[in-house]
């Protein structure tokens, strides 16, 4: 479980950086005073984007719509909206199917139930789904479909000429007036933003959880040593030092550790597909995992080397 919720907390950095990314731009344009597109209530109006068009610096800019909708009729599904210019800048690498080139016509992430040729309803409209593009969900695995600026205006704007901002090919020279020039990282931190309190809760259980561990391997290890009181007391009779005793003890927390870090990786590798939103253990989460695996057994051997002694070498000749 800890090694889920760290690739829970990574996934939605990377879907996030997945989302932000696709959209291959150099510099995001909205309206000043407004966060970021992804999060906007303020937009921008045709004669911006023109103005964008026209800044030194810039070679290419599309508007695009980022909102929400649902798909269905009576069973709902949240959905990302997101409108762009088909053929401009933003528009989204298609892996199957085609792009839109009608009217009612989406593009579905390959995470959504929606087949190529399949009819979905669209808050309250049908669309036909015509192509597919890959893993793009965002807040927390919602799903995610395209359509054309057209499309997403009457759907978000009742048709009103706005946009939620403009991507560019390019970054404008010069300031632009009543507006703000973003760029892929302001975005991706300004997307990031509502999604902090739920990355915290997460990073907050995976630490209980480590403490758990702790716990459930210290209580092992002590009971492992008070069966062995015997043979604690013949080692100690023996004339066995404490440091070798600590030894035998830790090595057998460490060990103990590792094997369970091992069955902790094959059981979240299993688990991963069965969550509703992308799970990315990274690398770094495994190698924290092994380091972590051997410190916690470490401390946990503390509890055993208590009970090993004070055990009385008496014992090993049968006295208690």
């Amino acid at each position: 479980m800890t090694l889920i919720m760290a690739g829970m907390s990574n996934g939605l950095d990377t879907e996030i950086d997945h989302i932000v990314d696709s959209f291959q731009a150099d510099g995001w344009v909205v309206a000043r005073g407004a966060s970021g597109p992804f999060t906007a209530t303020k937009f921008v109006v045709e004669d911006d984007v023109e103005t964008v068009r026209n800044a030194p610096g810039v070679r290419a800019a599309s508007p695009m719509i980022t909102a929400r909708a649902t798909i269905g009729t009576n069973s709902l599904t949240d959905v990302n909206l997101l409108g762009y210019v088909p053929g401009g800048v933003g528009a989204p690498e298609v892996t199957e199917g085609r792009a839109p080139e009608r009217r009612r016509e989406i593009l579905v992430d390959d995470q959504l139930d929606a087949d190529v040729g399949d009819t979905v309803v669209v808050s309250g409209t049908p669309a036909r789904v015509v192509g597919k593009v890959g893993d793009l969900r965002y807040n927390f695995g919602v799903h995610t479909i395209f359509m054309t600026l057209a499309d997403a205006r009457n759907l978000a704007f009742a048709g009103q000429p706005l946009s939620s901002a403009v991507i560019t090919k390019g970054t404008p020279r010069e300031r632009l007036d009543g507006l703000n020039v973003l760029t892929n990282a302001e975005v991706k931190d300004d997307l990031q933003r509502p999604t902090q309190s739920g990355k915290q809760s997460i990073d907050f259980i995976q630490v209980l959880l480590w403490i758990v561990a702790a716990g459930i391997i210290a209580l092992i290890v002590y009971l492992t040593a008070l069966e062995r009181v015997r043979d604690f007391a013949v080692l100690k009779a023996t004339g066995t030092s404490n440091a070798t005793l600590f030894g035998a003890l830790a090595l057998q927390a460490v060990v103990l550790s590792l094997v369970s870090a091992v069955v902790a990786i094959a059981i979240a590798q299993a688990l991963v597909p069965f969550f509703p939103f992308q799970i990315e253990i990274a690398t770094p989460a495994y190698v924290l995992l092994a380091v972590v695996a051997v410190v916690v057994g470490l401390i946990a051997s503390l509890a055993g080397l208590r009970r090993a002694l004070g055990v009385d070498p008496a014992v090993a000749f049968g006295a208690a």
